[in-house]
């Protein structure tokens, strides 16, 4: 018997210079997706999660919710042409809402499935349409998925309560807060006052004040917050018919 290893032939060179190049590509390509991930696919490591704790920040609708919930134009009130001093706009929700001590009327939670507001400019009644404006109302309108309206209402009592006043301009305003019997499910109007200033910022002696109207019309919430014109004090009769127009519109939308 031959002690020596026969000589490879021509064809079995061939096939292993054939194999060993594929092996070496085999191996590089494992050793470069070791520890990586690929298009599409999940991380190996996972992310840290952050939620958002600004108080300020006004609530929008969950993604998880009813994403194609929508609030018309119709579902907002109009002001009568005796009283209309311009047609009503569309305005940024965090613009429309009061804000006191707090986030008191942003907080409407994960609940929320949509949320819009529009303003309304009113004039004094009997006056020319010429003259300058008494005030402006913004309302806003959420609409809540189970008892998200209930809740929202039950939070805003809480916070009103703890804000029996608070600072505006670095002047104190007084907060006093009442429920509205008889409009829609539940309503709270509440009235602010200060101490009354002119255009130049000077103190006159007098007081000003102004009034938010909040009411739940089933699974809707509106928030109207009655601003005078320039600082003056609003309208509370005009806020008042405003208020029941709107708990009277709204429940027209849902039906």
């Amino acid at each position: 018997m031959n002690r020596h290893t026969p000589p490879l032939t021509v064809r079995a060179r061939r096939t292993l210079a054939l194999i060993l190049p594929m092996l070496g590509t085999v191996a590089l390509t494992a050793a470069c997706t070791v520890g990586e991930d690929q298009p599409g696919s999940a991380s190996s490591t996972p992310q840290p999660t952050t939620a958002s704790t600004a108080a300020t920040q006004v609530d929008q609708p969950s993604p998880s919710a009813s994403t194609q919930a929508t609030i018309p134009t119709s579902a907002f009130v109009e002001l009568p042409p005796d009283l209309r001093k311009s047609p009503r706009r569309a305005t940024p929700v965090a613009d429309a809402l009061p804000t006191m001590c707090g986030n008191e009327f942003g907080t409407g939670g994960r609940q929320v499935t949509a949320s819009a507001s529009m303003t309304v400019t009113y004039r004094t009644p009997g006056e020319p349409a010429s003259n300058v404006p008494q005030g402006m109302i913004h309302q806003t309108i959420f609409t809540f998925d189970g008892d998200g309206a209930s809740d929202y209402m039950r939070r805003l009592r809480a916070a009103v309560e703890a804000c029996p006043s608070y600072q505006e301009a670095g002047n104190p305003v007084d907060v006093e807060g009442r429920a509205v019997p008889g409009v829609g499910d539940e309503a709270l109007l509440l009235t602010r006052t200060w101490a009354e200033t002119s255009l130049n910022g000077e103190r006159t002696g007098g007081t000003a004040s102004s009034q938010i109207a909040v009411a739940r019309v089933d699974g809707a919430v509106t928030v109207l917050n009655d601003q005078g014109w320039e600082g003056t004090s609003g309208n509370p009769a005009i806020l008042d018919r405003v208020l029941r127009d709107s708990v009277q519109t709204i429940d027209a939308w849902q039906r």
